[in-house]
């Protein structure tokens, strides 16, 4: 996600029958974090390290609907990264640019500023249903604790889940 240059990769899988969106993100030099999302409006933003920190959010809706396109403002034809690309925007919240041969997704910009360089996209990659799984620390009754990475996560909204596919982003944040 570009938005103050700080650089980004994120990996995300989007598995609408099962009503799961899972983000990995890795910051450059960064702590790994994971936004796991399900379509009861139930995310767990977390990190596997030994600081064990988690944040459970309860959201209006779920992940997004494979239709989501439908009622967008279709804005023409504009290249974007080398490739040809159709470019909607759906409630002046986001601007989606779609190559027009292969359908795939190319770029994204966002209503706060972030915008994001599709690299890979996989249609029909699975991940295991193992790595769907938030670490049980997510359960327990402790403090909330909160730290800037995850809080930095939660109030800028890494809105990836706009996604069909699998999707590998390259970006900066």
């Amino acid at each position: 996600m570009n938005r103050s240059g700080t650089l980004q990769a994120v990996d995300l899988w989007y598995d609408w029958p099962n009503g799961r969106n899972f983000n990995i993100i890795q910051n450059q030099l960064g702590t790994l974090t994971y936004d796991l999302e399900w379509n009861n409006g139930t995310s767990f933003v977390y990190t596997l390290d030994s600081s064990r920190e988690c944040r459970v959010l309860a959201l209006e809706v779920g992940i997004l609907r494979p239709d989501w396109l439908d009622g967008a403002n279709y804005l023409g034809q504009q290249y974007m990264d080398g490739f040809l690309c159709n470019v909607w925007e759906k409630v002046e919240f986001v601007w989606y640019y779609e190559d027009v041969i292969s359908k795939r997704p190319v770029f994204w910009v966002f209503y706060s500023g972030y915008s994001a360089h599709v690299m890979t996209f996989e249609v029909g990659r699975v991940l295991e249903d193992a790595r769907w799984q938030a670490p049980v620390y997510c359960f327990e009754e402790t403090g909330e604790k909160k730290s800037p990475l995850i809080e930095y996560v939660v109030n800028v909204g890494l809105h990836g889940r706009l996604m069909r596919g699998v999707m590998n982003t390259t970006s900066s944040l």
